[in-house]
């Protein structure tokens, strides 16, 4: 029997290792890729160390607008994601009705549309309503299409703050919204971090989206800008590519770090509904 647990641990970490070694490869690329000045599709360590390649990149057309694209469509779509959510994950969280469970498999199913299914329709939409070619309807779209997941993962992070907090706060006096504000998203905090999270790295990684509802070049964010480094008769600048992939992926890496705390935090409840 030991030997039996010994070897099945044994090939586990090595499925484990391949695994994280198919996750690390690509990564080293971007990294090692990004300083060497002589950059191609191979994984190895550069020759020589250069910053050429980010002085390439750091320009307002290649790099600073569609970043700044990128957080504009992103960030506001993640704030009226988590707003969206959260107003509709309560009720169904702390009223019940014979409504709640075919509206939540109906969410369900949503989470499972392809996007590519349903963009020639929103297209036509888009523009007969002129919102095609805008960042406003772009956000709109962005929100609409991750509302659904973010509503159930809201929802279920939601049920876990007892009610008995929220019925103390009725008792003083305070409204469905107040307890809401002050008592429910305060202590689901992880919750709210996981839906930003998500929410943000999704959208900020989409690149059918916007590459369909934007056409002016000035709009287009990084997600899009980033098949410009892939040229024709497939040339392709590997160190360019890698340099902006590294500047591309810093500001998910930095909300992450922000919100790092909040999601291993945990439930502040303490002993709130003792007594």
């Amino acid at each position: 029997m030991p030997r039996k647990r010994t070897s099945r641990r044994l090939t586990a970490d090595a499925a484990l290792l391949l695994v994280a070694a198919a996750f690390a490869l690509p990564l080293a690329w971007v990294v090692l890729s990004a300083v060497d000045p002589h950059a191609d599709l191979r994984v190895r360590v550069p020759g020589g160390f250069t910053l050429a390649n980010f002085r390439a990149v750091l320009t307002p057309d290649i790099t600073y607008t569609p970043l700044l694209n990128s957080l504009v469509l992103c960030g506001c779509a993640t704030a009226l994601t988590v707003v969206c959510a959260a107003l509709a994950a309560y009720p169904l969280s702390r009223f019940h009705s014979r409504l709640n469970r075919p509206f939540l498999l109906t969410i369900l199913f949503a989470t499972s549309l392809p996007i590519t299914a349903i963009m020639v329709p929103v297209y036509a939409l888009f523009v007969r309503v002129n919102l095609i070619d805008t960042m406003q309807g772009t956000i709109l779209f962005f929100t609409a299409s991750q509302l659904p997941f973010a509503i159930w993962l809201m929802k279920n992070f939601m049920d876990g703050v007892p009610r008995e907090l929220e019925e103390a706060a009725w008792t003083d006096g305070a409204s469905a919204l107040q307890s809401l504000l002050r008592i429910v998203l305060p202590l689901m905090g992880p919750g709210v971090a996981v839906v930003t999270v998500f929410s943000f790295v999704t959208m900020w990684g989409n690149f059918f989206v916007p590459f369909m509802l934007l056409l002016t070049p000035d709009q287009m964010p990084a997600s899009v800008s980033i098949n410009d480094f892939f040229g024709n008769r497939g040339m392709v600048a590997y160190g360019q590519l890698a340099a902006f992939s590294v500047l591309y992926s810093t500001p998910v890496i930095l909300l992450y770090v922000l919100v790092a705390r909040r999601l291993g935090g945990g439930f502040a409840l303490g002993g709130a509904v003792k007594g």
